[in-house]
């Protein structure tokens, strides 16, 4: 029963759980009055549930190569998105692929934010010479191209999943951190925040208790932002051959060897890895721009 049918019917409604649940009533309003977020979302339970779930009842053969079969067109019988020159089936082959691009995003993503949010919490609470020497790490990293520096450890390190992984989320933390310090900056002026410092508290129960929970809606925005950019990244690299090595298969890779095939009419092998980033990166900026609107004050008080 819903705080709104109990309260009709005369049951009594904690009083903590009734705002509780205004509270989640009104962000997932909030949110579903943004249709591109609901799309975006849409898009991504499809491309999830097919990566994950779809290998589970299309059974393909993604190690052995089959050179009898090779650069079958979409339509032939058990290959509906046809072969590569290998033998691959195509629609095996993005399910599978899709898996580690949408992990490697995931798990790359998140690492950023945590990192960013801890850095620039710390960074803009503390204030002073730890704040100024924090933020000249991040400004000289930031001034190196990104792409150069995955580029420079993907040639250093063997790029598996785990090492895509902290290769992106090593360097994807920069903006995260900076987005927080500033929001740190706002909040330790807070009265809430000189009170607890008043009774003691400590700065890191300050960062832990009151910086990072206010900062959370923005956190959050930009951690899907930071999924987004991370499945970019992990196609750059592919692209460029500094993916995870075959028989292992990701979006940017089969992008990568599509390219190379266009030009001999083989297109099959160009659109569907291309097609699947382009709406992956979109479903989460879509879910990123109808969460801000859920964590955005003006919206949460009207």
């Amino acid at each position: 029963m819903t705080a709104a049918n109990a309260e009709a019917a005369g049951t009594p409604v904690p009083a903590d759980e009734a705002p509780v649940r205004g509270q989640w009533r009104q962000a997932l309003t909030v949110f579903a009055e943004n249709r591109l977020a609901l799309v975006g979302l849409v898009i991504f339970v499809v491309l999830g549930g097919l990566c994950f779930l779809g290998p589970l009842f299309y059974r393909t053969d993604q190690v052995h190569t089959d050179l009898a079969s090779v650069y079958l067109a979409p339509g032939t019988p058990g290959h509906p998105l046809g072969t590569d020159g290998v033998g691959y089936d195509q629609l095996g082959r993005l399910l599978l692929g899709g898996q580690t691009s949408i992990v490697v995003g995931l798990a790359a993503g998140v690492l950023a934010t945590i990192v960013g949010t801890i850095w620039g919490a710390i960074a803009g609470f503390t204030s002073g010479w730890v704040d100024a020497a924090m933020m000249r790490v991040v400004d000289a990293m930031m001034s190196i191209p990104s792409l150069f520096l995955f580029m420079l450890m993907a040639t250093i390190v063997t790029p598996t999943v785990p090492m895509l992984i902290l290769i992106i989320g090593a360097f994807a933390w920069l903006g995260p951190a900076r987005l927080v310090r500033g929001e740190a900056l706002t909040l330790r002026s807070r009265e809430y925040v000189h009170a607890m410092r008043s009774m003691g508290g400590t700065g890191g129960r300050a960062v832990r208790r009151h910086i990072i929970p206010n900062a959370i809606g923005t956190v959050i925005v930009n951690a899907t932002f930071q999924v987004a950019d991370a499945i970019l990244y992990v196609a750059y690299l592919s692209f460029l051959g500094l993916g995870v090595p075959p028989p292992a298969a990701n979006w940017g890779g089969m992008l990568s060897d599509g390219l190379a095939n266009t030009y001999s009419g083989y297109w099959w092998l160009l659109y569907p890895p291309g097609i699947a980033i382009i709406l992956i990166v979109l479903a989460f900026n879509f879910i990123g721009d109808g969460l801000r609107d859920v964590f955005e004050v003006r919206l949460r008080r009207r």
